[in-house]
C-alpha cells in the first residue's frame, strides 16, 4: 500500500482524539506542523524534561540487577530453623503441586552455612558475605517478601523489567524515559551497563522500547573502548564534516516528518542529533580516571577495565549529569553449584567481593553528595534460591541452590524510601510468604509512584489498547514509603 494512503486512513478524529494525551510524540508533533510556517520537527526533542503526574520523591534510579538470581537465604534472610533441619527430606507438603527448574524427587533442606548478625541501629539480619552493605545497613529497606510466577531466568527477567515474561513490551527505563523526559540534552535519558562479561538472560529486551519509539531504549555504554559504539566518526571525517551531513539528513527526515507525520521520523533525527552531542559528552561523562584517587579506592574502581565497580562510579556521574535510569546488569548469580564459583561458601564470597564494596560507596558517595534522598537505588535478582540443594548436585562436595519464584529478597535506598527496614515475612523455612507480599508488579507501581507517576496512568495505546508497564495488575507498596 502507498505509505501516504495508509496513514491517511489512520489520522481519523478518532484516532486523534485517543492519542493526543500527554505524553503522546504524535500530538506534539501535530500541534507543532499545524503552525502555519513552522518547521515541522525542529522545535521538538522527544527527551525533553516533562512534568510527572505529582511532586515525585525521587529523581532518578540507579536499578542493580544481580542477574541469576542471589540466593536471598545466604545474604538477607536467615532461617535459623532451617539450619536445624539441614540435610533432612524436604516434607512433602512443600513440593506437592511445584515445579522446580532442576530439582525432582525429594530433596534435602539445606540452612545456610553462612553466619548472621543484626546490623545497625535497625537490626537488619545480614550475612557475612556482605560486610560493607552491613556498615550502611540503616540506609536500606530490605523487602523480604517479593515473588514472582516465572522461575525460569529470561521469563522471569522479562517480566521484571517489562511487565510481560514475553518480548515485545517496553522496558521499566523506557517507561521512565518516556515519562520523564531527560535532564540532560546532551547524554541519554536511560543508560545500561553490563559488567561480568555476559549480557542478562533476557537480552536486549531487558531495555528496550518495545512498541514505544525508540528514542527511549536504553544505550548501551561501556567502560573500556568506545564508550558507545557506533557513535565515534570514521576515519576521514572530522566533527564539521559530521554536522554537515546530519544537516543534510535532517532536512531529508524533516521533509518526510511534514509529509507523513509518523513519530519514528521524529525520533530518528532526535537520536542522530544526541549521538552527535554524545561524541563530547560521554567520552567526559564516561572517563573515570578524573575522579580522586581515595573516590576510586572507596569503589575498588580501576579505570580502562570493564567491571560491576566502575559501573557503580559510573552511574554516580551519569545521574549527577541528569540521566535518569541508570541500568547495571552484574551477571553470575545463578548459584546452582555445579562448579566452585557457584558455591554459596566460597563462590558466593568471592562473588560477593566485587559487589559489596561498590555498592556501599555508592550509597555513601551519594549521601555525601545530597543525591541520595532524589536517588532511587534498587538492588536484587529476578527471583530467589530454594530452601533446599539444587538436585543435579545434591549428592556433591559443592552447596547449591534451585530457582524458587515463590519468595526472594531486594533491597532499595534513597529516593523516598524508609531507610533502615525489613518489610515483609516468609516462613520458618522460607517456602512461602507469611507477611506483606510484594509481586514484581507491585514494585514496578512502587517504584514508578516513587518518581510521581500513577502506575495505571503512565499509558501508551498500542494497537488499540492502553498498555502499561504493570498491565493489569500492581498495587503500592506504602510500608516502604517514607
Amino acid at each position: 500500500m502507498d505509505p501516504q494512503l495508509e496513514f491517511l486512513q489512520q489520522v481519523t478524529r478518532r484516532n486523534f482524539l485517543r492519542s493526543a494525551g500527554q505524553f503522546c510524540l504524535g500530538a506534539i508533533a501535530f500541534a507543532s506542523m499545524s503552525q502555519p510556517g513552522a518547521a515541522a520537527t525542529r522545535t521538538i526533542n522527544p527527551l525533553a524534561p516533562r512534568n510527572p503526574h505529582y511532586a515525585p520523591r525521587a529523581k532518578r534510579v540507579i536499578y542493580l540487577h544481580m542477574s541469576g538470581g542471589p540466593p536471598h537465604l545466604d545474604l538477607f534472610d536467615y532461617k535459623p530453623d532451617l539450619v536445624e533441619w539441614n540435610d533432612k527430606p524436604c516434607p512433602d507438603e512443600f513440593l506437592k503441586g511445584k515445579r522446580f527448574a532442576f530439582t525432582s524427587g525429594v530433596p534435602k533442606l539445606m540452612g545456610t552455612p553462612r553466619q548472621f548478625a543484626r546490623h545497625g541501629q535497625s537490626g537488619i539480619w545480614m550475612s557475612d558475605a556482605i560486610p560493607r552493605l552491613a556498615d550502611v545497613a540503616d540506609e536500606l529497606c530490605v523487602i523480604k517478601s517479593m515473588y514472582t510466577e516465572q522461575f525460569n531466568h529470561t521469563p522471569a527477567e522479562l517480566l521484571l523489567f517489562t511487565g510481560s515474561a514475553r518480548q515485545g513490551r517496553p522496558s521499566m527505563g523506557s517507561w521512565v524515559t518516556y515519562g520523564l523526559g531527560s535532564e540532560n540534552e546532551n547524554l541519554p535519558g536511560f543508560v545500561v551497563l553490563i559488567s561480568s562479561g555476559t549480557q542478562p538472560s533476557a537480552g536486549p529486551s531487558a531495555w528496550g522500547s518495545g512498541f514505544l519509539p525508540s528514542v527511549f531504549q536504553g544505550v548501551q555504554c561501556r567502560s573500556k573502548g568506545d564508550p558507545v559504539l557506533y557513535a565515534s566518526d570514521p576515519p576521514g571525517m572530522d566533527r564539521a564534516l559530521r554536522r554537515q551531513t546530519l544537516d543534510t539528513i535532517r532536512d531529508l527526515n524533516e521533509d518526510q516528518a511534514a509529509e507523513l507525520g509518523h513519530p519514528e521520523t521524529i525520533t530518528r533525527i532526535a537520536q542522530y542529533e544526541l549521538a552527535y552531542r554524545m561524541q563530547i559528552s560521554v567520552p567526559d561523562v564516561m572517563d573515570i580516571s578524573r575522579e580522586p584517587k581515595e573516590i576510586l579506592e572507596a569503589y575498588g574502581a580501576n579505570p580502562g577495565e570493564p567491571g560491576f565497580a566502575n559501573n557503580c562510579l559510573l552511574a554516580r556521574r551519569l545521574v549527577e549529569k541528569g540521566v535518569r535510569f541508570v541500568q547495571l546488569f552484574d551477571w553470575g548469580w545463578d548459584f546452582h553449584g555445579t562448579n566452585d564459583r557457584e558455591d554459596i561458601r566460597g563462590g558466593l564470597t568471592k562473588k560477593c567481593s566485587h559487589m559489596d564494596r561498590p555498592v556501599s560507596a555508592l550509597i555513601r558517595d551519594l549521601r555525601q553528595r545530597g543525591l541520595l534522598d532524589e536517588t532511587l537505588i534498587v538492588w536484587g535478582g529476578e527471583f530467589g534460591r530454594t530452601p533446599f540443594r539444587e538436585g543435579r548436585t545434591a549428592s556433591g562436595k559443592i552447596l547449591g541452590r534451585d530457582h524458587y519464584p515463590d519468595c526472594f529478597t531486594v533491597f532499595l535506598a534513597g529516593g523516598g524510601v524508609r531507610p533502615g527496614i525489613s518489610y515483609g515475612e516468609t516462613d520458618e523455612l522460607g517456602f512461602s510468604i507469611v507477611r506483606d507480599k510484594v509481586h514484581v508488579h507491585d514494585l514496578q507501581a512502587t517504584i514508578l509512584h516513587l518518581l510521581g507517576f500513577n502506575h495505571e496512568k503512565l499509558t501508551f495505546r498500542f494497537q488499540g489498547r492502553d498498555f502499561r508497564l504493570t498491565d493489569v495488575h500492581g498495587q503500592l507498596v506504602k510500608g516502604v514509603i517514607a
